[in-house]
């Protein structure tokens, strides 16, 4: 038949009578308001499926068992049995639209999270951390200097990497320089702890939780610099205090020497430019900050295959020796692969989970009795302590899909007592539990414990001195 403007006419005629009736069915759709499922036995069921799939990821470190895999089928149970129930009430696509939002929220995270994975295990290929290592073992500095170093350090440069990386990183580093004194690793790995989560709190790339702040638009990108000077009281107070504590004495110096590949500085510029990428994407061009990240990604993809083409082995190195070479070529994709997939997908099942219990009405409850009667600045207080015992992860998906109506006093307030809140306990932060496990019998719960008033200290002089500095920012609210 042939194809003529006639015959498309012919077609597009009966779906023009019946647009109307469908504009009139969506409208209906729209109106129709989420069901309150409190107290039924769904929502229920739901609270006991989340607090199960919680308990094991809390209990990781024993039973071995991915945090992740909880809570993606507790996700997938939660909002099997909402669609049931709204399936039952001849409520249609309600719930399908709503797990659609909450997947493109997930999806911009993961976006950005990977292209940030993978110029950091980029880095690491390129030993740009174990060269950082080696020379700080090597430069003959006192236990109580190394514990200032590794600090500052862990202080500045989470905010660029992230908060666990950067803990994992100078927790290599403290194990290495203090090995035979036990004391000295566990109250590095406190001051690392700390040092990282403080530092994240600053900067949208520094913790998960201020880049879903940023990423939702309640905080500009320049605004989280605010929070400088807060983080530093947050990581000095508990930090001098810990400095008395430093045994004395210096470390056996090691010769241990590492040659950093060749390409390495290039990629540290490449991640310099896609982080200044998405800012300018996200505050110029108003696109999502994951779509300036992928686009950094682009850039070191293409710089992969340069390395790849023009790759030679270094004349000292052997087949035998390539752990500590240069003799494979650089490959991008070999650094994708090495994201920390465990992580990106607990994101996912924490989002889902919390995003149906909010579907089901308990966020809004939440909400209610934090924001309204306690105020914000006690809540948001709050927020700091529960990212101690329940990581700060679910509690900041809880508080942004709750939306409350927050300043910009109040949204900085939040993201950084979420940030350093978990530094409170050692399975408060994703930096904590990671160090328990690589410094394992030497940085513990207990031995965390110990320093806790005087992290606590810190904790609420950053909120004091927030509150007092920032005061200009109340009652503004962006957009």
């Amino acid at each position: 038949m042939r194809f003529t403007k006639y015959t498309l006419l012919l077609l597009v005629f009966p779906l023009a009578i019946l647009l109307p009736e469908l504009a009139i069915a969506q409208t209906d759709q729209d109106i129709l308001q989420p069901l309150d499922l409190t107290t039924s036995w769904v929502g229920i069921t739901s609270i006991i499926l989340f607090v199960l799939a919680y308990s094991l990821v809390v209990a990781e470190e024993y039973t071995h068992l991915r945090k992740s895999k909880p809570v993606i089928l507790a996700a997938g149970l939660i909002w099997a049995l909402v669609g049931l129930v709204y399936a039952q009430n001849g409520i249609d696509h309600l719930a399908e639209e709503a797990v659609r939002e909450f997947m493109v929220e997930f999806g911009e995270l993961f976006l950005f999270l990977l292209a940030a994975m993978t110029y950091v295990n980029s880095m690491s290929e390129r030993r740009v951390f174990e060269g950082l290592r080696s020379w700080l073992v090597g430069r003959g500095f006192s236990y109580r200097n190394l514990f200032v170093i590794t600090g500052v350090i862990s202080f500045f440069l989470s905010p660029v990497i992230d908060n666990l990386t950067t803990a994992l990183v100078m927790c290599a580093v403290v194990m290495a320089v203090g090995k035979g004194n036990d004391r000295f690793v566990g109250l590095g790995c406190v001051n690392i702890v700390v040092a990282a989560n403080a530092g994240g709190a600053f900067s949208p790339f520094g913790d998960i939780t201020t880049l879903m702040v940023w990423q939702a638009g309640h905080i500009d990108f320049g605004t989280f610099f605010s929070l400088f000077v807060p983080s530093v009281v947050n990581y000095a107070i508990p930090a001098c205090l810990m400095y008395f504590a430093v045994p004395k004495g210096m470390p056996e110096v090691s010769n241990d020497r590492v040659r950093i590949k060749r390409g390495a500085f290039v990629i540290i510029g490449l991640f310099a430019c896609t982080i200044l990428i998405a800012v300018s994407f996200h505050n110029f061009l108003h696109l999502p900050p994951f779509l300036g990240m992928m686009t950094g990604l682009g850039l070191l993809k293409f710089y992969g295959y340069y390395l790849r083409v023009t790759h030679a082995p270094h004349p000292n190195d052997s087949a035998e020796s390539h752990m500590v070479g240069d003799v494979d070529s650089f490959d991008s994709f070999r650094a994708v692969a090495r994201a920390e997939w465990d992580t990106l997908l607990f994101f996912f099942g924490v989002i889902m989970c919390v995003g149906g219990l909010g579907f089901i009405g308990y966020l809004g409850l939440i909400s209610e009795w934090m924001y309204t009667d306690l105020g914000p600045t006690v809540a948001n207080s709050l927020v700091g302590v529960l990212s101690a015992i329940v990581d700060n992860i679910p509690v900041m998906v809880a508080v942004l899909q709750m939306e409350p109506a927050m300043d910009e006093l109040q949204w900085l307030l939040v993201t950084l007592t979420a940030g350093v809140g978990g530094s409170l306990l050692s399975i408060g932060s994703a930096a904590g539990v990671a160090l328990m496990g690589q410094a394992h019998g030497k940085y513990t719960f207990f031995g965390h414990l110990k320093w806790t008033p005087a992290i606590a200290a810190g904790f609420v002089a950053s909120i004091l001195v927030h509150l007092w500095i920032n005061s200009h920012l109340e009652g503004v609210v962006i957009g």
